[in-house]
């Protein structure tokens, strides 16, 4: 008898037998509001400063949003964002002043772009509502 058979069943004859676990991974979300993917054209300019640049919204949230910027910011940097999207035959847009509270300069390599994790810290009035409406679509759209 082999040292792992063996072992196999002295564990058993006492009742202390390893429970045979499923392997994989479990993720838990930490986020407090789901972030939702899609992608969809964001102005943006500095808090303090009349020039907008461009860029594109990769997922969003309640809470916040990631970014794609051509141009590199400073973490603490806050900008006054406009998301553009379409409703029927309508074109919105979201306004809201965010923060920049992470950055991944690496991306800049691989996709010749900056990514950014903006925060949400206001919204023009009626903005936020639009936002949850719009999130709600897309996620049901995805399911």
């Amino acid at each position: 008898m082999s040292i792992r058979k063996y072992t196999t069943a002295v564990r058993r004859k006492k009742g202390k037998e390893k429970p045979k676990s499923k392997e994989g991974i479990f993720i838990v979300e930490k986020r407090r509001h789901p972030r939702i993917r899609f992608e969809l054209p964001l102005d943006y300019s500095l808090v303090d400063s009349g020039e907008t640049y461009g860029g594109i919204v990769g997922n969003a949230s309640e809470g916040g949003l990631l970014v794609y910027l051509r141009e590199p910011i400073e973490i603490g940097t806050v900008l006054k964002i406009e998301i553009l999207f379409v409703r029927g035959l309508e074109l919105n847009t979201i306004k809201a002043i965010t923060k920049a509270v992470w950055s991944d300069l690496a991306a800049k390599k691989v996709l010749g772009e900056y990514r950014y994790g903006l925060e949400f810290q206001s919204f023009q009035e009626g903005d936020l509502q639009k936002l949850e409406t719009l999130l709600k679509e897309v996620g049901e759209a995805h399911e």
